[in-house]
């Protein structure tokens, strides 16, 4: 838990392609392109002092992934053997995916392949409705969420459980995870305390984080009990061995497989890597980046169904969008992300806006590369909401340029007519201003002397929305241009005999 809010795991939801089975999570029409990053991030900065401990607190996890990473002297080389395998595997996919079919068949597990978020879905209903199962324990996955899993099953009568401290927090609010790692990062400890009184029955006024999660904990170890089928996430699915590799810090993925008969793992076309020895810098990686951990409390191998009577072990291979944007060179390598989320502790505009107000599964940096792919329409803006420091790239543990794609995609957008109308005719018009000199020094000159004489409040509102949090500085009754020729021929004037 973080000071102040709590951090604890990681998952998301999105309109995606199953709007029909998702909740509405978002602001009315956000999913339909209606609100703009900017006009959500507004809600969340309204509130100065949530805005200044997410910020700190994100800040703070970015601290330690540098600490963690100055620790390990071949760092850097780690990044670029985990970049190389990536783009590898990337390079290879069909191949791998068959090399792992045939070893995960072999180990008596089952694979399964969705082209899209309905198809996952109906092959984990299936499952599930064919072995008569009505409770399911749920540990981190991005993919269903991606998919809208719960929901969907949910309609069909099977109660879901995320058993991940921080998605079950947000699974009981009712609302998407604001990061992909610490889901609950956006809410503080009175919140929690108050929700866990409302539905678990503690006690009112409980702040203390290990209280806290001592009430989950036994919340839930009668639904692991209970549970009739386990379904996870998978963080690496390892083509010469058919395995697949599951990494957490609560143990929740092990429980939630160990105790029912049935497993079910759903994985993204991109996770699969060729050979057991690439994992090796691969975690050393994905913790010190996502927490400063020097490795996570859990890295679970599961290769075939356990050796029990009954045992089932189905891994479902989604596409989804993915091959795509596989085909897209300038964005192809957003497919190499292993989800660690230094990219959003690092960013300075997710950092100050909120999970929330990129109205995706995945927020950040990386998911203003990923959520355009899918909908350009309703996530056009998210490239915008970027300075472009390059923060981003700098601490990405597989080495995805992420702002030269966030840049690339903004001219994307604008080509495919993505940007809104008010905007193109703007900047045409000051593209075809910046090509005549003269005109452009003439126009300077006017509204300068205009803009001199104006009422700062008219003026303010002019500038808007630049001056809704900042001053416009004093308009000066010469250009820089004019003030240096004044300067010039003063000196030349001075140096005359």
């Amino acid at each position: 838990m973080a000071d102040r809010g709590m951090a604890t795991g990681g998952r998301g939801l999105t309109e995606g392609d199953v709007a029909d089975t998702a909740p509405d999570w978002t602001d009315a029409g956000a999913a339909r392109g209606r609100t703009s990053h900017a006009s959500r991030a507004r809600r969340f900065v309204a509130d100065a002092a949530r805005t200044t401990w997410h910020d700190a607190s994100l800040w703070g996890v970015r601290a330690k992934r540098d600490a963690a990473a100055a620790q390990v002297p071949d760092w850097e080389t780690l990044r670029e053997d985990a970049a190389s395998t990536k783009r590898d595997a990337l390079a290879r996919l069909p191949e791998l995916w068959r090399r792992f079919e045939e070893r995960a068949s072999a180990a008596g597990a089952q694979v399964h392949w969705a082209r899209d978020a309905r198809e996952h879905n109906e092959i984990v209903a299936r499952l599930l409705r064919d072995r008569h199962v009505s409770r399911v324990v749920k540990s981190k996955s991005m993919l269903t969420e991606e998919c809208g899993l719960n929901p969907f099953l949910e309609a069909r009568g099977i109660e879901v459980v995320d058993t991940d401290l921080g998605e079950r927090i947000v699974q009981l609010r009712h609302e998407p995870p604001s990061h992909i790692v610490m889901p609950a990062i956006h809410l503080r400890r009175q919140e929690v305390g108050a929700l866990f009184a409302r539905e678990m029955g503690s006690a009112p006024g409980l702040e203390d984080p290990d209280a806290l999660t001592a009430v989950a904990r036994r919340d839930l170890r009668g639904r692991f009990l209970a549970a009739e089928a386990g379904i996870t996430g998978v963080n690496f699915a390892v083509a010469e061995s058919g395995a697949i590799v599951v990494v957490t810090n609560e143990g929740n993925a092990d429980l939630g497989t160990a105790l029912p008969p049935l497993h079910i793992a759903c994985v993204g076309l991109e996770k699969i890597v060729p050979e057991t020895r690439d994992l090796a810098p691969l975690l050393r990686l994905l913790a010190r980046s996502a927490t400063g951990q020097a490795i996570t409390t859990y890295t679970s191998h599961f290769r075939g169904p356990r050796p029990l009577p009954g045992s089932e072990l189905h891994v479902v291979v989604v596409d989804n969008g993915r091959s795509r944007l596989l085909a897209r060179p300038d964005f192809e390598e957003a497919l190499a992300c292993i989800r660690c989320g230094a990219c959003l502790n690092t960013c300075p505009v997710y950092r100050r806006s909120g999970g929330h107000s990129y109205a995706t599964t995945v927020p950040g940096p990386i998911g203003s590369v990923l959520a355009p792919a899918r909908d350009p329409g309703a996530h056009a803006d998210l490239p915008r909401a970027c300075s472009l420091c390059g923060s981003c790239s700098e601490v990405c543990p597989v080495k995805v340029p992420l702002h030269r794609q966030l840049l690339a995609w903004r001219g994307v957008l604008a080509d495919e007519g993505h940007v809104p109308r008010h905007r193109r005719a703007a900047l045409a018009f000051l593209s075809a201003l910046m090509l005549r000199p003269t005109t452009y020094h003439v126009l300077a000159r006017v509204a300068r002397s205009l803009a001199r004489r104006l009422p700062a409040p008219i003026l303010d509102r002019l500038a808007a929305p630049w001056t809704r949090t900042r001053a416009l500085p004093p308009i000066p009754a010469q250009s820089f241009r004019e003030q240096m020729r004044a300067r010039r021929r003063r000196r030349e004037q001075e140096h005359r005999p």
